[in-house]
């Protein structure tokens, strides 16, 4: 097993998955890059997250052979893709959004007898660009975000428009948006109760997969109550407090 961590007061096992140490490796790593932990720094800062010894070394010595990490005489540090796909996740989770005028996004899927990885690599690609799918090969959304859609090599035709029933309705829809509210106000309740380095940095970890899944909804659109700015407060706060850890900050060598 990949490493878990200790039991807790808390007892998140009942409400979130486990941690592993790969996870907690991968982001003590983006956090302190461009620095080149030593094996003996990374061990000691994966422990202050409940991961043993031996298995924060077999997560090294597997992310090593799997071409995750690269170890040089100074230490190790993330491959170039992996890097890249950390930090681009963690650019989705903060969208940048412009005040909305009605419109929406709508992208309609046009290409026939595809691979079958070909279509679950592109309804990826929509669902990260938060689009929402209405019905089969037709995906759309408010027209807020401020990013393109680089869909030019995709077998897809772009347009934007305005629906003729309600915005409100069609977003509900959409997305089930009570759902996810209630998850935000559980993950929030679970951050407000955990203590824990090893607690905190669970919820957190939920807590960026619950935003990667936010529809990022104007405030026209956005049912009432709606926590999405108060989950990310918690993340922006977290993040602060993780690298404020000394085992993840401190980057010196006993």
């Amino acid at each position: 097993m990949d490493g878990t961590t200790d039991s807790s007061a808390l007892d998140l096992e009942e409400h979130l998955p486990r941690l592993t140490a790969r996870g907690v490796i991968l982001s003590l790593l983006v956090s302190n890059h461009p620095a080149r932990p030593t094996p003996a720094q990374v061990v000691r800062a994966a422990g202050a997250f409940g991961i043993k010894e031996s298995a924060a070394r077999v997560a090294l010595s597997r992310m090593v052979t799997g071409g995750d990490l690269i170890r040089t005489a100074d230490g190790f540090h993330l491959s170039s893709s992996l890097l890249e796909r950390r930090q681009r996740v963690l650019h989705e989770v903060q969208q940048d959004t412009r005040a909305w005028d009605g419109e929406w996004e709508i992208v309609v899927v046009t290409g026939t007898g595809r691979d079958p990885g070909d279509r679950v690599t592109l309804r990826s690609r929509l669902s990260r660009l938060r689009l929402a799918e209405l019905r089969e090969g037709v995906w759309l959304r408010p027209a807020n975000l401020i990013r393109p859609l680089n869909l030019a090599d995709q077998p897809v035709q772009t347009m934007r428009g305005r629906p003729d029933g309600g915005a409100e309705e069609l977003a509900a829809q959409l997305w089930d948006l009570s759902a996810w509210e209630a998850e935000s106000g559980r993950l929030l309740d679970l951050m407000d109760l955990a203590v824990s380095a090893v607690d905190r940095f669970t919820v957190a970890t939920a807590i960026v997969r619950h935003l990667l899944t936010d529809p990022v909804l104007p405030p026209q659109l956005q049912p009432r109550p709606w926590n999405a700015e108060r989950v990310h407060v918690a993340w922006a706060a977290y993040q602060e407090e993780f690298v404020a850890i000394p085992e993840v900050g401190d980057g010196s060598e006993s």
